[in-house]
């Protein structure tokens, strides 16, 4: 699909973050439905002005303001507090969604018509991301980021060096790497959210997609369910620097950019990074395969902006218009170009090369959301990692795994399992 909107020709254009607005009508735009986003992708600012600038030109009945700070989640939370609502936010599909729909924050967009165009294994994420089973829809996918693998396609086929399907290729290859004087991985761990990356591409392959509802429900453990992963993820990091945990992610993309390993276990959020250093590096990426039976692999994808109506917007119907403009696939396609992103809405887009491995389980929707997503950020899951990939002690790390996750989510148990005893098996 060839752009259409002139949003994309102003996308590299630096812009300073807008400020925030007041959420109910100013007055300032007499007769017009006040509509404010509220969104928190700072990265995609200049995206969003561009869209603002677009809408308001073309609807002469809705004024249309979006804000992207930089602490927008904060913001949010003290708005929402203080029942100074936004009409619309701009979330990731992660905890933070789960909350806000548990505390009826969110209205139920079912009856938006643009929700049909959305591929339903994204929808089926947001909704599996519910603290309790809700009927409703309450978040419209916007794009989606994957994680795996990154390799230096060039590096790969002046060695002849095939595509690893299972995980004994992926062993066999960082071997034969190795043989090579080559580093197969760089990782980024002193920068400890960089150690989620391999470990959620590898638990969406061999932990169930519902394991931390399995677990709040009392029905299994981390220690029980992890066990795979952690040895797994234990194995990646002796294919990797001496110290992985003297670099930083800057560092890594650095190293991976300029050909110190063939390979780099991240998302593929951290491609802008790695371009940055070196423009020309060919990149590609695969799907990380954690199995031995390579159809039991599924790619680490999972909603990373989603547009929410705010359950005190008193304009659903002019908000569904905004929504309809950010829908149509000019601008969608527009801001996939600017940030290496995959669309959760179905049609004919074209994506960054750096994912074309990863098209066949985009295209079939063979995809699963990030485990942390369900983690709460009190529990550092991040830190536990990393202390583990420290000093590789399996199961002290899954045993405190457990025990933090009691601790910092006990009100969640407590609401799913009260939620069980009063539906019994009932979704």
């Amino acid at each position: 699909m060839k752009k259409k909107n002139a949003i994309s020709a102003v996308l590299a254009v630096t812009m300073l973050t807008a400020a925030i607005l007041p959420g109910c009508s100013s007055g300032e735009n007499s007769g017009k439905t006040e509509i404010e986003i509220l969104q928190y992708k700072p990265e995609a600012a200049a995206y969003f002005d561009q869209v603002e600038e677009e809408f308001n030109a073309s609807h002469d009945d809705i004024h249309l303001t979006i804000s992207s700070p930089n602490d927008a989640s904060t913001i949010m939370r003290t708005r929402f507090i203080r029942e100074d609502y936004p009409d619309i936010i701009g979330i990731g599909g992660d905890i933070n969604y789960s909350y806000y729909v548990d505390a009826d924050i969110l209205a139920d967009v079912s009856d938006y018509p643009g929700l049909a165009d959305v591929k339903e294994s994204y929808v089926d994420i947001l909704e599996n991301l519910e603290i309790t089973p809700k009927e409703g829809t309450y978040g419209v996918p916007y794009v989606a980021n994957a994680a795996g693998i990154l390799y230096n396609k060039d590096m790969f086929e002046e060695h002849g060096w095939e595509i690893p399907e299972s995980w004994g290729e992926l062993i066999d290859l960082c071997e034969e790497i190795q043989s090579e004087g080559i580093l197969p991985f760089y990782f980024g761990f002193r920068d400890t959210w960089t150690c989620l990356a391999p470990w959620n591409s590898l638990a969406v392959d061999l932990a169930p997609a519902d394991t931390c509802q399995q677990v709040n429900a009392g029905e299994t453990t981390f220690s029980e369910e992890y066990k795979e992963v952690a040895e797994k993820c234990l194995e990646l990091v002796s294919y990797g620097p001496d110290d992985p945990f003297a670099y930083g992610y800057n560092d890594a993309c650095t190293a991976f950019a300029n050909g110190e390993s063939a390979m780099y276990p991240i998302g593929s959020y951290a491609v802008p990074q790695i371009l940055s250093v070196n423009p020309e590096m060919n990149i590609d990426s695969f799907v990380t395969p954690g199995n031995d039976d390579a159809s039991k692999n599924t790619l680490n994808s999972g909603v990373d902006l989603m547009f929410a109506v705010t359950a005190e917007c008193e304009n659903k119907e002019a908000a569904y218009e905004v929504l309809d403009f950010l829908m149509e696939d000019e601008n969608i396609q527009a801001y996939i170009d600017d940030q290496n992103a995959v669309p959760c809405k179905d049609g004919d887009f074209e994506l960054a090369p750096m994912l074309d491995g990863m098209k066949s389980f985009i295209d079939a929707g063979n995809m699963t959301d990030y485990q942390d997503h369900y983690y709460p950020s009190e529990m550092a899951a991040d830190a536990l990692i990393q202390t583990y990939l420290i000093n590789g002690d399996a199961e002290a790390f899954l045993s405190d795994f457990d025990t933090r996750w009691q601790r910092y989510n006990r009100d969640i148990i407590r609401a799913v399992q009260e939620y069980n005893e009063e539906h019994g098996d009932a979704e």
